[in-house]
C-alpha cells in the first residue's frame, strides 16, 4: 500500500521507508518473487526468457527486517524451484507462505520445514526444491468467526481502495 499516496504516510518516497528499516522499526515485510528456492533466494528479475519489474530494495530489506515473510499464492515447480536463475535477493526469512502451505525457515540449515497444508494434496510434487517435515503435517487451522469478520469487513474495505481488482477477486467487492 506504499505505493499509493493516501496509504504512505511517508514524504520522500522510499528513502523514509528503508531508513526506518534500517534502524530496525519495521515490524514485518512481506516478500514474493517469480521465483524462490529452498535456500530462500527471490528472483524479481528475470525467469523463463520473460523480464519481471526488478527488486526495487527488496535485497535490503530482506536482509534488514528480521521478520520477513516470503509469499507466493501459486505454488509450482515452476514457482518453488531448485535454484532462482537470478538472485534478487537472500535472507533469512520468518516462514513462506504459498496457497497449499506454510513453511518455517531453519536459520541453522539454510533450509525450508513443512509446517502446515491448507488442504489434503501433495505438497512435495508442487515443490521444486527438497525441505524437511515431519512424520505427519498437519492442517493449517482456520481462521477464527472473529478473524474472519475483520479481514471480510475492515481490512477489505481499506484494501478495495487502492487494490479494486484483488477486493472483488478475494471478497466480490466492487
Amino acid at each position: 500500500m506504499l505505493h499509493k499516496r493516501r496509504g504512505n504516510p511517508f514524504t520522500e518516497g522510499s528513502r523514509e521507508l528503508f531508513d526506518l528499516a534500517g534502524q530496525g522499526r519495521i515490524d514485518v515485510f512481506f516478500l514474493g518473487g517469480a521465483q524462490i528456492d529452498g535456500e530462500a533466494n527471490i528472483n524479481l528479475v528475470r525467469a523463463e526468457g520473460r523480464r519481471f519489474p526488478g527488486s526495487f530494495g527488496s535485497a535490503f530489506m530482506y536482509s534488514v527486517v528480521k521478520n520477513t515473510i516470503l509469499f507466493r499464492e501459486e505454488h509450482s515447480p515452476r514457482v518453488l524451484v531448485p535454484k532462482v536463475e537470478f538472485i534478487s535477493a537472500r535472507g533469512d526469512p520468518a516462514a513462506l507462505v504459498t496457497g497449499k502451505a506454510l513453511f518455517s525457515w531453519q536459520r541453522d540449515k539454510r533450509r525450508f520445514r513443512l509446517e502446515s497444508v491448507h488442504q489434503p494434496g501433495d505438497v512435495r510434487a508442487d515443490t521444486g526444491f527438497s525441505y524437511d517435515a515431519p512424520a505427519s503435517v498437519g492442517l493449517t487451522p482456520a481462521p477464527s468467526a472473529e478473524d474472519l469478520t475483520l479481514l471480510r469487513g475492515p481490512v477489505a474495505k481499506a484494501i478495495a481502495a487502492d487494490y479494486p481488482d484483488f477486493a472483488k477477486r478475494v471478497w466480490g467487492i466492487n
